[in-house]
C-alpha cells in the first residue's frame, strides 16, 4: 500500500473522530433532555395515547376510560420529571408563581373538592388537571433557549399536522366524522384528524395558525409557512365556524392591543366585547330585555338552542352558587334532575357550552371569581409589562393572541381547567409565558460550558 495514501487515511478518520467526539461534548444531556420532555408534554397533549378514536363503535367512550390510569401516570411523571429539571436552574422562575392569588385559588379548589358530590371523581380529574397545568406553566422554562422553545413548538406541531392530513387521507374513517357514528350523525363529512371531535380539532389549528404566524416572524421561513397554511387548510375542513370566525377576528384584536399604549385602551378593547358576547349569549337567558336584544340579531347567539342548557347550568348555580357542585362532578350524571318543560334534552349535555358558567355550576361563584382574577385580568397586565420592557415582542404577541382566542372561545365552549384539555392546556401555556415574560428576558443562546 502506498505509504502516502496510508497517511491521508489515517488523518482522515482522526478528524473524523475529532470531529464526533467534540460534536458530543457539545451536546448537554441536560439540555436535550429539557426539549424532550417539552416535546413529549406537547405530544401527549395533542396527540394523546389514544388518538384516531373509532366513533362507530358504541363502546368508545368505554375503550377510552379503560386507558385513563395509563394517561394519569405519564402526565404526572413528565410533570414530576418537568419540576425537577426547572427547579435545578429555574428556581426564581418558579417563585415568582408562589403568590397570595394562586395560593387562593388553589386553596379554594381543595376546599371545593372537599365539598364535592362526588368527592372520589373530583380528587381523581383534580390529580390530572393539576399534572397537565404544570406543564403547561413550566414548558415555557424547559428549552434552554427561546430558539430551541421555537423548535420544539414547530415541530410538536408538524407531527400532529402530519399525523392529521395523514388520517385524512389513509384512513378517514377514523379521521373525519361519518354518517356511521354514535352521535351527532350529522357532522359527517367534517374533519376531526387525531382528535374525537371536530370541536376540539378546530380550536387546536387556530392556535397553530398562530403558531406558524409568529414561528414567521421570528425568521422561520419554512416551518413557519408550512405550519400556518397546513392548520388554515385543516382548519376550514373541520367545518367549525366558531373558530374559524375567530381566528381572524382575534388575530385582528390582538395587533390592535399589541400597539395601543395605554393599559386602560388595552382593557376596554380586550374586554367589552368579551362582556357583550357573553351577554348575547348566557345573559339572554337571564334577562328579557337582553333576551328580546337577541332575538333582533340576524345570527342565532344561542348556537342553535343552547338557551335550554344555559338555562339548566343557571338553575343549577342557584342551588349551590358558592361552594358549586364539586371540581368535574357535575355532568357525569344529570338525567336526573329537573329541567323546564321542553327542555329535557339538556340534562344530556356535557357540559354548559361556557366555560365561565360551567365554572361557577362546578367551583362556586367564588371559585370562578378566582379564575377570572387569575387567568383573565392578571394576563393583561404582565403583557403590559412584558412589553414596556422591550421582551421578546414576537413570543409576547404569541401569547397574547392564543390567550384573547382561549377567552372568547371560552364563551361559547367549556375548557377552562378541564383536566389535559388541548385547547386548556395551551391557553395555560400562553399565560404562564406572559407571566414569564413580564419579569424576565428570554434567553437567546446558551454560553458555553467552561
Amino acid at each position: 500500500m502506498d505509504r502516502s495514501a496510508a497517511d491521508m487515511t489515517d488523518v482522515e478518520v482522526r478528524s473524523l473522530g475529532h470531529v464526533l467526539r467534540d460534536g458530543l461534548a457539545g451536546l448537554n444531556a441536560v439540555r436535550t433532555a429539557r426539549c424532550l420532555v417539552a416535546v413529549a408534554a406537547l405530544l401527549l397533549v395533542l396527540v394523546t395515547l389514544d388518538p384516531f378514536p373509532d366513533l362507530r363503535n358504541p363502546d368508545v367512550t368505554t375503550v377510552v376510560g379503560g386507558r385513563m390510569a395509563l394517561t394519569y401516570v405519564s402526565f404526572g411523571l413528565l410533570a414530576a420529571v418537568a419540576v425537577l429539571l426547572v427547579a435545578a436552574t429555574d428556581a426564581p422562575s418558579l417563585k415568582t408563581l408562589v403568590t397570595p392569588l394562586h395560593l387562593c385559588l388553589v386553596g379554594w379548589l381543595l376546599i371545593n373538592i372537599m365539598f364535592s358530590e362526588s368527592r372520589g371523581v373530583s380528587i381523581q380529574r383534580f390529580v390530572l388537571v393539576a399534572s397537565a397545568t404544570s406543564l403547561a406553566v413550566l414548558l415555557p422554562l424547559l428549552p434552554p433557549t427561546q430558539r430551541s422553545f421555537n423548535l420544539c413548538l414547530g415541530g410538536a406541531a408538524l407531527v400532529l399536522l402530519t399525523l392529521c392530513y395523514l388520517g385524512v387521507f389513509l384512513a378517514p374513517q377514523y379521521s373525519t366524522h361519518t354518517a356511521l357514528d354514535i352521535s351527532e350523525p350529522q357532522l359527517a363529512g367534517d374533519w376531526r384528524g387525531s382528535f374525537g371531535h371536530k370541536n376540539v380539532a378546530s380550536p387546536v389549528m387556530t392556535i397553530l395558525v398562530y403558531v406558524g404566524i409568529y414561528l414567521c416572524s421570528v425568521g422561520s421561513f419554512v416551518m413557519g409557512p408550512a405550519i400556518a397554511a397546513l392548520a388554515g387548510i385543516f382548519l376550514i375542513f373541520t367545518g367549525g365556524k366558531t373558530s374559524s370566525v375567530l381566528c381572524l377576528a382575534i388575530y385582528a384584536l390582538a395587533s390592535l392591543v399589541f400597539v395601543t399604549r395605554s393599559l386602560w385602551l388595552k382593557r376596554i378593547i380586550c374586554f367589552v366585547p368579551l362582556i357583550v358576547m357573553n351577554l348575547l349569549t348566557v345573559g339572554s337567558v337571564l334577562s328579557p330585555v337582553l333576551g328580546t336584544m337577541t332575538r333582533l340579531l340576524p345570527l342565532d347567539p344561542t348556537f342553535t338552542g343552547r338557551s335550554a342548557i344555559w338555562e339548566f347550568a343557571l338553575a343549577a348555580v342557584a342551588e349551590k352558587p358558592i361552594i358549586g357542585h364539586g371540581y368535574a362532578a357535575f355532568w357525569d350524571d344529570v338525567s336526573a334532575r329537573q329541567t323546564t318543560q321542553g327542555a329535557e334534552w339538556a340534562t344530556t349535555a356535557a357540559h354548559s357550552h361556557n366555560s365561565y358558567l360551567d365554572l361557577a355550576v362546578t367551583i362556586g361563584l367564588p371559585g370562578l371569581l378566582l379564575v377570572i382574577l387569575v387567568f383573565v385580568l392578571a394576563p393583561l397586565g404582565n403583557f403590559q409589562s412584558a412589553q414596556a420592557h422591550n421582551r421578546s415582542g414576537a413570543l409576547t404577541k404569541l401569547f397574547l393572541t392564543v390567550w384573547l382566542f382561549g377567552l372568547y372561545y371560552g364563551a361559547t365552549e367549556t375548557f377552562l381547567v378541564e383536566r389535559q384539555n388541548p385547547i386548556w392546556f395551551m391557553f395555560a401555556l400562553a399565560v404562564a409565558g406572559l407571566h414569564f415574560l413580564a419579569r424576565f428576558q428570554c434567553v437567546e443562546q446558551v454560553e458555553p460550558d467552561r
